[in-house]
């Protein structure tokens, strides 16, 4: 039998007062001198806006940790493979990693992609592109706040789009009139976002209804009928000894005695492996024989030493592909398509080997606490995946933060809009500490919602939703589908819960309405951020 997922328990989430303090100080500090590097940069130029624009970004930062990583890593913390501290921990490690390392040193700063500001001409000054993306930050920011203190899984990617709409829009009336402002936005691009809402969630469900399908009905059902029996043999075993006791007891004394003394041989051939059937006299060992060589022909890692290895090899190609052709992607690399996908064989081949050395050495009581076995195995391999996945979440969608905010300070510092802006370290490594901290100030909810409320998980199960969203991911970003990562892994979830039938289906409401509602949403808190700072700065 399978056991129950691990909820998170508040006490986890909530942390000592000290933890507490100690995340606050260590944000404040990392923030602190980033305000002091950046005006140096900026060349001390409109060092409020800068000042402002720098609070806002780390503030988005710290929303996308609370929101987007916390729902990367709900799965393995509702499964039980991982705790907060330990989630906490690999994600300073890989995301920060996959940020500074595989972030890329210029991003784009959305000029042409969602909108396309040169419609407007000269009129879109330096100040007022620094209004918009201003106000993209901070709409997306209090957007993700708001969704992530109701527990609920938004796009960060979305938000900030909204965000950028929305700003762009306001200001193209102001400038033009509201044709015009209308034609500044690809709308091409709004309707896959809205296309998005469909797949994203129906891919990711199908892949893990699959993928956890063929996991439960052949290793883990496998394993409890082999489980089951294992324990029917040694109750019969259990009931033959007491039953034959009684039955000896019964006998008289002259009987016992003869009885006895064939036992005593009986014995003493049981040992020998040759041993047949027919060369014991007595009923006891006879029956005893029929339990034993039937419990001896069980094979009970038969499940796991064919299936497992390939699952993780799948799992190691599937993740080796998106960190190199993900993750990676803005690093500069002499890595050819060829050597990336030999690189994905090789990691491949390597796992498949090691976890089927392991499971050959599964010895003693785990071979018969196959559950245990089973869970240890996949638990390995869960933080592979989340490794994975958090190193190419760092070096992707921390661009949210990033690209807005890494515009507004190359616009501060040579006071001309370009398409593209630099992206020193400093930044990469403030916004990757800001989002570990807001994962674990406010992390708790969406954890919760994507790791137990949703669906009851355990090791077996968030590895197969983490495996087949990153499959996903990285198999649509290959074809050029609109997907999003946030409701690519939400679908995986329900494609669990499909397969185990106990998916919450009301709660899936309130997500959905939140993923139709996070673009203009953000749009509209874009546009009153937009008019507020225009009015003020």
């Amino acid at each position: 039998m399978l056991p129950k997922s691990t909820t998170p328990s508040g006490a986890h989430f909530k942390g000592s007062a000290k933890a507490n303090l100690t995340f606050g100080l260590f944000l404040f500090a990392f923030t602190a001198y980033f305000i002091w590097w950046g005006l140096d940069y900026t060349n001390h130029q409109q060092t409020t806006l800068f000042i402002v624009a720098t609070l806002f970004g780390i503030f988005m930062a710290f929303n996308i940790g609370g929101n987007d990583v916390a729902n990367s890593f709900g799965t393995s913390v509702g499964a039980g493979t991982l705790t907060i501290p330990q989630a906490l921990a690999v994600a300073a490690i890989f995301e920060v990693s996959g940020a500074v390392i595989a972030g890329g040193e210029v991003t784009d700063t959305i000029r042409k992609g969602i909108v396309d500001l040169d419609v407007l001409g000269p009129a879109v000054t330096p100040n007022l592109f620094i209004y918009v993306m201003l106000s993209a930050l901070i709409a997306a920011a209090f957007w993700l706040l708001f969704a992530t203190k109701k527990g609920l899984p938004v796009s960060t990617t979305h938000s900030i789009i909204g965000g950028v709409v929305g700003s762009s829009v306001i200001m193209g009336i102001q400038i033009g009139g509201t044709e015009t402002a209308l034609s500044t936005v690809q709308w091409d691009q709004v309707g896959q976002i809205a296309i998005s809402w469909v797949i994203s969630p129906l891919l990711g469900g199908f892949l893990a209804y699959f993928l956890y399908g063929q996991i439960k009905s052949n290793i883990l059902a496998y394993n409890d009928r082999v489980e089951e029996r294992v324990k029917e043999l040694k109750a019969a075993k259990k009931a033959l000894k007491k039953r034959h006791k009684e039955w000896l007891n019964e006998l008289a004394e002259s009987l016992q005695i003869s009885y006895t003394s064939k036992m005593v041989r009986d014995q003493e051939i049981f040992k020998d492996e040759d041993t047949e059937r027919d060369d014991l006299e007595t009923d006891y060992y006879q029956e005893l024989y029929d339990i034993e060589r039937e419990r001896a022909s069980i094979d009970t890692l038969k499940a796991l030493r064919h299936w497992v290895p390939l699952i993780a090899a799948f799992g190691g190609v599937v993740m080796t592909a998106m960190v190199v052709f993900k993750g990676l992607s803005n690093v500069q690399m002499t890595l050819t398509s060829l050597h990336g996908f030999l690189l994905m064989i090789m990691v491949g081949a390597l796992i498949w080997l090691t976890t089927y050395i392991y499971t050959k050495s599964i010895k003693g009581k785990q071979k018969e606490d196959l559950t245990r076995a089973t869970f240890i195995l996949f638990s390995w391999m869960q933080v592979f995946t989340a490794a994975g996945f958090a190193f190419s979440h760092g070096a992707n969608d921390i661009a949210n933060a990033v690209g807005p905010f890494a515009a507004i300070m190359d616009v501060i510092r040579t006071n001309a809009i370009a398409s593209e802006a630099a992206v020193p370290a400093p930044v990469m490594i403030t916004f990757g500490v800001a989002l570990i901290v807001g994962l674990w100030f406010i992390g708790k909810e969406v954890i919760q919602t994507v790791g137990t409320n949703l669906a009851q998980m355990h090791p077996a199960s968030g590895f197969s939703a983490e495996l087949s969203a990153a499959a996903v991911v990285m198999g649509a970003s290959m074809l050029g589908l609109p997907v999003s990562s946030t409701h690519v892994l939400v679908g995986a979830v329900l494609g669990i819960g499909m397969v185990n039938k106990n998916t919450n289906w009301g709660l899936m409401k309130p997500i959905g309405l939140a993923w139709v509602v996070t673009l203009p949403a953000a749009a509209t808190m874009s546009m009153i951020s937009y008019l507020i700072l225009t009015s003020i700065l």
